[in-house]
């Protein structure tokens, strides 16, 4: 599971291959022991236990870059290396 950022001790991820429990364009939050999924499109939370104001921090992040979020996607689904991404500053 590749960590494509880190801020305010959130590491993000994106699964390879990763598209057929949720099947739709999703990352991984994760904060100390709490995880959350979040979908790529609406920036909304699928599942999971990130802290409130942590969530707010990761939405904020997927709408500043959700273009690179999605060519992230493409990549990782196929199976295929993923770059990292700008954090939240």
């Amino acid at each position: 599971m590749p960590v494509i950022s880190m801020f305010y001790g959130i590491l993000i991820s994106m699964y390879y291959f990763d598209n057929k429990q949720h099947k739709l364009p999703h990352i991984h939050a994760k904060f100390g022991e709490f995880e959350s999924v979040f979908s790529i499109e609406s920036g909304e939370v699928i599942e999971g236990n990130l802290p409130q104001k942590k969530v707010k921090l990761v939405e904020a992040w997927i709408e500043i870059h959700s273009e690179d979020l999605m060519a992230d996607w493409e990549l990782a689904i196929s199976g295929q290396r993923v770059f990292p991404i700008e954090p939240l500053r």
